[in-house]
């Protein structure tokens, strides 16, 4: 069974308490890596990071295996994960990923951008991430914080005059 949409709410939601500021593309790809693993393993899976996937890369490298950035084996029969993790909407990510669904494992796409995220549908369980980009190549995220309780109307002070 295809627990994608399960699998990609609660990455989601871990996803959500990640903080960061001031990172290029691959630092916040690699630390967003770093916490889908964490994820993974505190489930009790066995997380593989650059694992092969079952596509080929382009030609004149198809002798080779391209690589996912996280596989997770899960206990118990359930399907494996395979998860790709991109900043730019790439078609190549896509057909990876579909590949891979259609090998029966489940495929989650992570995909952080400080614009729109577009999703690519079933078979592939997108996670979108949003970002912010403070400057050109510079990114950040943080906590959405509720704003700060002002002080109730009319106070306990009593009015002064100042001198000018």
């Amino acid at each position: 069974m295809d627990d994608g949409p399960e699998l990609a709410a609660a990455l989601g939601a871990h996803l959500d308490a990640l903080t960061f500021t001031g990172l290029g593309a691959d630092q916040v790809t690699a630390l967003v890596i770093d916490e889908i693993a964490g994820w993974a393993g505190a489930r009790g899976w066995r997380v593989y990071r650059r694992a092969p996937s079952v596509m080929s890369l382009p030609p004149p490298l198809d002798r080779q295996r391209s690589v996912l950035d996280v596989a997770c084996a899960r206990p118990g029969g359930a399907l494996p994960i395979a998860i790709e993790v991109d900043h730019t909407d790439r078609r190549r990510t896509v057909d990876k990923l579909l590949a891979e669904a259609a090998a029966g494992r489940v495929a989650l796409w992570v995909r952080w951008s400080a614009g729109q995220i577009r999703d690519p549908g079933p078979p592939v369980h997108l996670v979108p991430l949003a970002v912010t980009r403070p400057r050109p190549g510079v990114f950040a995220r943080g906590a959405d914080r509720p704003p700060p309780p002002h002080s109730a109307a009319g106070g306990s002070g009593t009015p002064q005059e100042f001198p000018l």
